[in-house]
């Protein structure tokens, strides 16, 4: 009878498989505890808002397309010491990666940085 199932590893190569696999399950087991700091950044991003610490999303955006025009690709909202920021990737419509970073509580804007800069180094 032929089986379509691949032999069992022996030797070196079996340890080797082995430890493969217990590598793999370990990263595996490890994703669920990612997610749930993900959760909890979402939920101290809300009390931020709530307790009028930081602007809402669309408020921003708003403010942002009237300097930085482009369409938006990635929103992050963090802590750097004692002052929220909005790092927003957006495409402008020259075609142009750039990288704004606003004060979450005012929407001002902090610092620009498209991706040419990156590469040449300002």
């Amino acid at each position: 009878m032929h089986s379509s199932y691949p032999p069992v590893a022996t030797g070196d190569h079996g340890k080797r498989w082995r430890l493969a696999a217990c590598v793999l399950c370990a990263a595996v087991l490890a994703v669920p505890s990612a997610r749930a700091s993900g959760k909890d950044d979402h939920d101290r991003a809300r009390q931020a808002v709530q307790a009028g610490q930081v602007l809402p999303l669309p408020t921003v955006l708003e403010r942002l397309q009237r300097e930085v025009p482009g369409q938006v690709l990635e929103v992050e909202l963090e802590q750097e010491r004692e002052r929220w920021i909005y790092e927003i990737k957006l495409l402008t419509p020259a075609g142009q990666l750039t990288k704004v970073k606003l004060d979450a509580r005012t929407a001002e804007v902090l610092r620009i940085k498209s991706r040419d800069d990156q590469r040449t180094g300002r």
